[in-house]
């Protein structure tokens, strides 16, 4: 018994998001990014599922702007965690020092260059966007309503 609780307890602290001791000043700078910020566009094509999705670059362009005014950065490594998993981490930090970070194990479909790039991609690009709470927006249904742009811009329009 003793047993399933250590290994519950790993894989429950494996899991649980890491920060600092305080994170008010990083709560209430991200408050202000999600209120400026509506959300990511779908401007990429995966032809296997025939769907459109926000690729790392439009998640980065949406938030980047918000996130430096409210003095917050992003940082994103990786690891390999085991033979068959890639652990992407996110550390979202705020200017006062107070952080916040998340780890994601992919799972690799092979062994090799490609795979572990598409998985640390695939990593970061969900990371990001969870950790900052971001939606994926469609272009073409949301831009007859001005969606996926930050508030302020739409705000200037």
């Amino acid at each position: 018994m003793n047993d399933i609780n250590t290994i519950s307890n790993n894989h429950r602290n494996h899991h649980t998001p890491i920060q600092s001791e305080q994170i008010s000043e990083l709560a209430k700078a991200l408050c202000k990014v999600q209120a400026e910020v509506s959300g990511a566009k779908k401007g990429s094509s995966n032809p296997f599922f025939k769907s459109k999705y926000a690729d790392l670059a439009s998640i980065i362009e949406a938030s980047k702007e918000a996130l430096a005014k409210n003095g917050l950065a992003v940082t994103q490594w990786f690891s390999e965690s085991s033979e068959t998993t890639c652990r992407v981490c996110t550390t979202l930090m705020h200017e006062s020092g107070q952080f916040i970070t998340s780890h994601l194990d992919i799972p690799l479909v092979k062994k090799d260059p490609q795979a572990m790039g598409s998985a640390i991609t695939y990593g970061r690009r969900y990371s990001l966007a969870a950790i900052l709470n971001m939606a994926q927006i469609d272009d073409d249904a949301e831009s007859s309503l001005a969606r996926g742009i930050t508030n302020q811009q739409r705000q200037r329009s």
